[in-house]
């Protein structure tokens, strides 16, 4: 048993899929040419007014109803000011005192508040001059929602499966893509260690910016690592802000941690305060989607899944569509469910590919295992015909037709075979007929080689235990 006790707390960034900035009308658009989305509002010219988004307050009142928050009727923006060189006011726009969202709960764990804020530009090292860096605005005033934990989570691995269903909530509701390469989501995870069995929270350090649950996990370990042997060394943890760098496997001291004093919050002068009344909390309430937890307990119920396997299917949404749009063309739910799990789980995970990438459509997948079912292909040759359907999108049939793996159903056909096999293997006959009912096995395998591999399996057992007594 550990002499030290974990705390972590995440803060979550979740950039809105709005079309058009917090505060001005820019595209939010990832990926347009450098600074090519940019106005006076957005690059902190002076003068210049913000004027609010209310699709942004919109998605970030659904997030706050999905994850059991109290949306407050008046909320106040604030100017967080600090210098940097992507940040062309001087400050940022966020919430500060008086969130829009607040006393929420995933699973366990308590959302302590979810306020809006514009998100800062991006600077751009590799520039082929180490002493020269680059400015990109584009991503100026982009709308974030921050979702802030409470100090609950206790290991690297629950805070993965934290963000894992925070993420699956963000996708269902479609206010945030999820794309954490992109930036879309990522997170600042605070941690500490205390004496087991303690009250009083350790020294945090902050680690910035982490965009992937294997690097939020990488991170967190080597960070209660290294803490823990500062303290066994009779050293003091020191409250500051750190980087994960993923090739070295460490973090990496970036600055000391600030306190909400050192960034001057006051309301800000332009923008009135968010006035949110009952009536359009609960329009947007009214326009929910059915999120996983849901899902996943209609699914079994519906479609008399395992719930086990229903957890999976619906752990990301567009899987949870693919299995849907599968049982709609053939309804067999189960053998749908385990050909996804067993086979198309592990393919994606072989060729680090997402469901949305693959070629093979849910009707055909579909179609594949109602030809199984009557006996056009045996499973076995399911299995060529599944990977040949994921490597050039073809129907199953066109695929069955080049390969000639329809499987044989001719009882004429396959008694002729078996005939001549139980003729040259009399000393296995005498053998089975003993009573070593597992010879019948060898049988089987003589009969599928004789017809290569076309023959259908289930006719063969059949025929075979008749003919051998």
């Amino acid at each position: 048993m550990s002499k030290y006790e974990t705390v972590i707390g995440l803060e979550v960034h979740a950039q809105l899929l709005t079309k058009t900035k917090l505060f001005c009308a820019c595209s939010a658009k990832f990926g347009d040419p450098p600074n090519s989305n940019i106005c006076p509002v957005c690059t902190g010219q002076a003068g210049a007014l913000p004027v609010l988004n209310k699709t942004a307050v919109e998605m970030a009142i659904k997030t706050g109803l999905a994850l059991n928050c109290e949306i407050r009727e008046k909320s106040i923006f604030a100017r967080k000011n600090y210098f940097y060189p992507d940040l062309p006011k001087g400050y940022q726009i966020s919430q500060y005192e008086k969130p829009l969202c607040v006393n929420g709960k995933l699973d366990h764990v308590p959302i302590v508040r979810i306020h809006m804020e514009e998100d800062a530009g991006k600077l751009l090292h590799d520039t082929g001059d180490p002493a020269v860096s680059h400015v990109d605005l584009n991503r100026c005033g982009t709308p974030l929602i921050e979702i802030v934990s409470g100090p609950d989570l206790h290991s690297p691995e629950e805070a993965a499966d934290y963000m894992r269903k925070l993420r699956n909530i963000l996708v269902y509701l479609e206010v945030c893509d999820g794309n954490m390469q992109e930036g879309s989501l990522r997170c600042d995870a605070n941690v500490s260690i205390r004496p087991a069995g303690s009250k009083k929270l350790g020294t945090r350090t902050e680690i910035k910016n982490v965009n992937s649950f294997k690097f939020i996990e990488n991170a967190l370990a080597y960070e209660i690592q290294r803490q823990t042997a500062v303290v066994e060394a009779g050293g003091k943890v020191i409250q500051e802000t750190r980087l994960w760098n993923q090739q070295k496997g460490t973090t990496e001291a970036m600055r000391s941690k600030e306190e909400a004093h050192d960034y001057r919050y006051f309301p800000d002068p332009d923008l009135l305060p968010l006035v949110v009344d009952r009536v359009w909390v609960e329009k947007i309430k009214g326009t929910l989607p059915e999120l996983a937890g849901e899902k996943a307990l209609r699914f079994a119920k519906q479609y008399n899944i395992p719930e086990y396997d229903a957890g999976v299917l619906t752990a990301q949404k567009e899987l949870a569509y693919y299995f849907e749009e599968c049982v709609r063309h053939h309804p067999s739910p189960k053998k749908i469910s385990n050909w996804i799990m067993a086979e198309l789980l592990r393919e994606l995970k072989v060729r680090d590919q997402d469901i949305t990438e693959i070629k093979m459509k849910p009707e055909q997948l579909a179609r594949m295992v109602a030809l199984i079912e009557q006996g056009t292909i045996s499973g076995a040759a399911g299995k060529g015909v599944f990977m040949a359907m994921l490597d050039t999108g073809k129907d199953p049939e066109a695929i069955i037709q080049a390969k000639g793996l329809e499987q044989v159903s001719d009882t004429g056909a396959i008694e002729t075979v078996i005939d001549k096999i139980i003729a040259k293997e009399a000393e296995n006959v005498k053998r089975y007929q003993s009573g070593k009912k597992n010879v019948l096995g060898f049988f089987v395998g003589e009969v599928m080689k004789a017809m290569k591999g076309k023959a259908n399996p289930k006719m063969v057992n059949e025929i075979l235990r008749k003919k051998l007594g």
